[in-house]
């Protein structure tokens, strides 16, 4: 596996997504998240649902992918939240080098 990971969730609310992403950061499971507004489209309880959301993109080591997954868990209103982790093959070392360090323990 990579070094590093990028991880994407949504919430229901730019203020739920703002609570998370501080969360992350300040637990050190993620060293940098970004937050855009979107429109999903997907199949809840029997009917195909048409939702604004806020997608939180997450920079984190690999070594703390295990953690991010549970603190998301823990911390997210949706019953089953999103979390999909897409390896990082490459970038700007300083800048990887900056995720390995604000990740931590």
């Amino acid at each position: 596996m990579a070094d590093h990971v990028q991880v994407v969730t949504t919430t229901d609310s730019e203020q739920a997504a703002a609570e998370l992403a501080r969360s992350i950061v300040d637990a050190r499971v993620g060293a940098c998240v970004q937050v855009a507004q979107i429109r999903s489209f997907y199949r809840w309880d029997d009917a195909v649902q048409d939702d604004p959301e806020w997608q939180l993109q997450v920079k984190t080591s690999a070594e703390r992918l295990e953690a991010l997954i549970e603190h998301i868990r823990a911390n997210h209103s949706y019953d089953v939240p999103e979390v999909i982790a897409t390896p990082i093959i490459g970038g700007n070392r300083a800048y990887l080098t900056w995720v390995e360090s604000e990740t931590m323990q």
